[in-house]
This record gives structure tokens, C-alpha cells and sequence, in this order.
């Protein structure tokens, strides 16, 4: 027959340990029940083992006020524990049968622990005359305050230890805890039954968290799928932590720095604030409020501040189900961060950690930032949704800058800074200019943003001077105006508006098939490519014209020399000072079929 019972170390354990075999041989010798419960009214939960009673357990363990109260450490149920400072807990549990198997697991969730496993001999049945009563209860209490019993086990750190044996001897075993840093939580495990329980995911044969893939802002994660799901079948689900301090050796220890600060709780002093039987103000239900339930996270406004439960923005879990790949994303570059994955029995929501690891995310992409020439174009291209950055420092105190932006494909997004501080940003589609009141000193950063649908070419040119700068000025409007009435089987006449300032406009023609449009006119074409890459048969004339009247700054031009019922594609480029040139936009005309 055995009893696995855990009593509370407080004012006095002893007598409750000491009562707990007076107790079982008493029960050996029919001893009085009524007088077992008075003493013990715990008693009546007492477990035989390893024969256990499975209804009797799930009732027991969802008894939380008997263990809150009492400490008991049921046998096959992880409890929960909180330890103060510098003063030790102890637990107690009584294996009246020899070659008993024993497993005692302890995670330590916040600061490292001391712990340590001893062995005491059960006293002997006996009596100074012999005359079969038992020793009176002051005499065993005498015995095993006089016995220290043998060490069987020690550990001190954070890690989660075992204590595992495959065949105990009967006697009282003692488990005594102890926190030198500071206020922590822990938790215990105790089985008679450790190869029927296994509570705990049993990890692979190599439980190394892999980084498969490494990016700026992603890191994908692979490990090996425990055990305890394949070949066992139980419900496991996978839990990944990620923060950027440590790796983590427990779940608990994760949620323990996810609180609100390291104090977990405002917690009362032993002895002088409360009973040592009567945890109520824990959070615990007490006698005044068995039918209540409250929260193990909130202190009684009479013992302390409330503490809540608030997860701390420098650590993630995630739990993702039962797939063995994970990809963190949103990750910052540049930046180190830890991986944890732990295993979780979504049964009796007990888990194990895998070996973490660690990586730092790769570094941002450098830009590279060219420098603009006052009065010099430059020419750019940004890739499909890709981004470009140049840089204007005028050597000179200037009063005002300005900005041509050609945009020879689709549209581009300009964002122009000075001294960091945002002054434009607009999309530009074809020609535009842009004028900024200056700053002595001032430097500008421009960033040029491609659109989603391909690559942006595009010419730009910045200057303090723009009276004396290589791109031609340029009317509104730059269409190319057809006269449909002055159409012919060989010709075509069409105009367009000039500037005040006098340039050289060049005109050129090119046959198409009947069924090109516009659309493809307009995908097609690179409007910042100059004259110089059209063939030479394809030039009609150039010349120069302006006016200083606007109302009247406009050429018309007849192209000759056409066959008749054919499509062309005109296109009219002026061209700068500086040789820079810009092209009008392409205009479509057919000649008539029949004159």
C-alpha cells in the first residue's frame, strides 16, 4: 500500500509530517477515523499508489483550494508555487513500498533555484514494552526531527531538472526549495506512474531549432516534429517565442517576463501578514469566499497593488498549431534576435523546450546616392517599385531651387528634403518643373519612387540658376495638333505651340501597321529617347521658332511624301542649349486612301 502525500512546509511541518506516519500506522491498526479527520481534515484526499483512483484524482485535481491551502503535490498534476526570498519551502510525500518508480520534475520560472531531494526511513512499528501500541506522536515527531535523512538529489540554477528512478525505496521523501535573488515562481511535477503519465512532449532525437532562411525583416524556422505526436498520438501544438535578450528554457519563464515588471506580485511577508495556511490574499478562495473564483494575478487591494497580466513589447509568442516550419516576419534589420520553440501537450498544457537558437537579420540594402551637377541632367532608372536616391548641395548661397523632372515611361513619385525636412512630394508624369525658395547652406535629398506596373526611366536636373540650364523650356501643352481636313493621299499637316525662348524643333515621321493605338503608342515609346536614335530616313525637317507672344507661338509643319491609306506615327523634339532634348507627345495619322 502506498500514500504519496505532500505536506506544506510553514510554522511547523514536522507535526504534519510526523502525524502523516503516525497516521498510516494507525491505519494499519484500525485507528480511529473521526480522530484522523480532526487532526488532518486533508486526510480524507489521501491516495493509495500506485493503484490509483483516476475518478478520485480528476476530482482531486480540480480541487485547487486543496492544494492552494495545503501544498500538496497531487500525484501525475503539475502545481504551481511562488517562493519568497532567502526563505525555503518544503514539500513532503510518504512511498510505503519498496521498488516504487519515482519521477520529480522542477521548472524553475523566473530566478534560478536551489532544490534539493532527500530520503528519510520510516519509523518502525514499536513500543518500549512490546506491547504492539503505537509510539506516541511526540516521540515520532522527536524521531525524524533527530533524522536528516540521505541527499538523494541537488541542483541550483535555472534550467528544468529530473529526478528520475526507476525503483524508490519506501520512506518520506522531502523536497525543499530555496531562492537566493530574489521573490520567484516554480514549478513541480511528481508521478509514481512516470511511464503511463508522460505529461511532458518528449523532444526529438535532435531538438535543435534550424534558421532555414535569412532575410532583412523575415527568419523561417524548421525543427524536428516531437515524438510525442507521431508515434504516440496525442495533441501537440508548437509555441514560438521571439525577443531579442536570451534564449528562454521554460514556457513559465517566458510568461513570467511577459508580466508587468519582475515583482510578479506585491507579496506579504511569511509570519507576520497572513496565516501560513491562509493564501486568500494570493488570489487564492478562502473560507469567507470558497464559491468565488479570482484571479492568481490580482492581490487584494488590502495586501498590495493589483498586477495585471500585460505583455511586454520585446517579447512575441506565437503559437501556430502543429507545423514544424515557422517564417517570423516584420523583424527589423540589422538586429539580433533569439528563437524559442516550445511543445505544448494541449491535453494537460504542460511543454518542453527545444534547443533555441539565434540569428541577426541581414542588413538593409545600402542606397547608393548620386550626386546632382547644378545645370547638369542626369539620367535615372528605377526599378518596378524600387526607389533611387540623389543628392543636391549647391556650393553657393542660392535663393531658389529648381527641379526638372522628365519621366520618360510611367509615373514616378519625387519626394524632395532639405536639411530633413519634407518640401515636395508629388507623382510626375512627362515634364515637370518645380520651383523651392532656397536656404543658405541647404543640402536636398531626392528620392525617386518607381510605380507598380514596370520600370521608371527618367531625366532630372536641378539648378540655382534656371535662365542658364540645358533643359529646354517647354509649353503646357505639348500635343501634336493634325488638321483633318488638310489630310491628302500624300500628306499630312500638323501644328504645335513653342515657348518664348527660342529652340530647335525637329520633326519625325515613321510608318505603323493599320491596327496600332494608342495604348501601344503610349507602352511602347521611352519619351526621353532623343533624335539621335531615330533613322535618318525617318527625319522630315528642324527648325527654329518662338514668339514673345504666347497667343502666338505656334508652328504648323505639312509632311510630304506619304502612300496613300497608310498609318504614321509623328513625333516633334525640342531641343535645349545644352543638347538635351524632349520629345512631344506622339500623334497618329493616316493619310487618305483615295483623292
Amino acid at each position: 500500500m502506498h500514500c504519496f502525500t505532500v505536506l506544506v512546509a510553514s510554522g511547523s511541518p514536522v507535526i504534519y509530517v510526523a502525524y502523516l506516519l503516525y497516521c498510516s500506522r494507525m491505519l494499519l491498526l484500525h485507528c480511529s477515523m473521526s480522530y484522523f479527520l480532526l487532526l488532518l481534515p486533508l486526510s480524507s484526499w489521501t491516495q493509495k499508489l500506485p493503484t490509483r483512483d483516476e475518478e478520485l484524482f480528476q476530482m482531486q485535481i480540480q480541487d485547487k483550494t486543496f492544494f492552494h491551502h495545503s501544498s500538496v503535490l497531487p500525484d501525475g498534476a503539475e502545481i504551481s508555487s511562488y517562493l519568497f526570498r532567502e526563505t525555503p519551502k518544503r514539500y513532503f510525500f510518504v512511498v510505503e513500498e519498496d521498488n516504487t518508480p519515482l519521477a520529480v520534475t522542477v521548472t524553475p520560472c523566473d530566478a534560478p533555484l536551489e532544490w534539493k531531494l532527500t530520503l528519510q526511513e520510516l519509523p518502525e512499528e514499536s513500543s518500549g514494552e512490546g506491547s504492539g501500541e503505537p509510539e506516541p506522536l511526540e516521540q515520532q515527531k522527536q524521531q525524524i526531527v533527530n533524522e536528516e535523512g540521505t541527499e538523494l538529489f541537488s541542483y541550483r540554477g535555472n534550467d528544468v531538472e529530473y529526478f528520475v528512478s526507476s525503483s524508490s525505496p519506501s520512506g518520506l521523501y522531502q523536497l525543499e526549495f530555496l531562492s537566493t535573488e530574489k521573490d520567484t515562481n516554480f514549478k513541480v511535477y511528481a508521478t509514481t506512474t512516470p511511464e503511463s503519465d508522460q505529461p511532458y512532449p518528449e523532444l526529438p532525437y535532435d531538438p535543435r531549432v534550424d534558421v532555414t532562411s535569412l532575410g532583412r525583416t523575415t527568419v523561417t524556422l524548421a525543427w524536428k516534429p516531437s515524438p510525442t505526436a507521431s508515434l504516440l498520438k496525442q495533441p501537440i501544438q508548437y509555441c514560438v517565442v521571439i525577443n531579442k535578450e536570451h534564449n528562454f528554457k521554460s514556457l513559465c519563464a517566458v510568461e513570467a517576463k511577459q508580466s508587468t515588471d519582475d515583482t510578479f506580485m506585491k507579496a506579504p511577508k511569511p509570519g507576520l501578514d497572513f496565516s501560513p495556511f491562509d493564501f486568500a490574499h494570493f488570489g487564492f478562495p478562502s473560507n469567507g469566499n470558497s464559491g468565488k473564483e479570482r484571479s492568481f494575478l490580482k492581490s487584494s487591494p488590502k495586501y498590495g497593488r493589483q498586477i495585471y497580466s500585460k505583455p511586454r513589447v520585446d517579447i512575441e509568442k506565437r503559437c501556430i498549431g502543429n507545423k514544424n516550419i515557422f517564417t517570423v516576419s516584420e523583424l527589423k534589420p540589422d538586429t539580433q534576435y533569439y528563437f524559442d520553440i516550445f511543445a505544448v501537450n494541449t491535453n494537460s498544457n504542460m511543454s518542453t523546450a527545444y534547443v533555441g537558437t539565434f540569428a541577426r537579420t541581414k542588413e538593409e540594402a545600402k542606397q547608393k546616392t548620386v550626386d546632382l551637377k547644378d545645370g547638369k541632367v542626369t539620367d535615372v532608372f528605377v526599378k518596378r517599385k524600387g526607389s533611387k536616391f540623389l543628392r543636391f548641395a549647391p556650393v553657393s548661397s542660392h535663393q531658389k531651387v529648381t527641379f526638372f523632372v522628365h519621366s520618360c515611361l510611367d509615373a514616378v513619385q519625387i519626394q524632395v528634403r532639405r536639411d530633413g525636412k519634407l518640401l515636395l512630394s508629388q507623382n510626375v508624369e512627362g515634364i515637370r518643373q518645380f520651383q523651392l525658395r532656397g536656404k543658405p547652406k541647404a543640402k536636398y535629398l531626392i528620392r525617386l519612387k518607381g510605380n507598380k506596373k514596370g520600370a521608371s526611366m527618367l531625366k532630372i536636373l536641378a539648378t540655382t540658376r534656371p535662365n542658364k540650364q540645358s533643359f529646354p523650356s517647354l509649353p503646357e501643352d505639348t500635343r501634336i495638333k493634325a488638321f483633318d481636313k488638310l489630310r491628302t493621299c500624300s500628306s499630312v499637316t500638323v501644328a504645335w505651340l513653342g515657348t518664348q525662348e527660342r529652340n530647335k524643333f525637329c520633326i519625325y515621321r515613321k510608318e505603323v501597321d493599320d491596327d496600332y493605338n494608342e495604348e501601344q503608342k503610349k507602352r511602347e515609346q521611352n519619351q526621353c529617347l532623343g533624335p539621335d536614335v531615330r533613322k535618318k530616313s525617318e527625319k522630315v525637317l528642324c527648325k527654329y521658332f518662338h514668339s514673345q507672344n504666347l497667343q502666338k507661338a505656334v508652328t504648323t509643319e505639312t509632311v510630304k511624301g506619304l502612300q496613300p491609306g497608310k498609318s504614321y506615327l509623328l513625333d516633334v523634339y525640342v531641343i535645349g542649349h545644352g543638347g538635351h532634348s524632349v520629345k512631344y507627345q506622339s500623334k497618329l495619322v493616316k493619310t487618305r486612301k483615295f483623292c
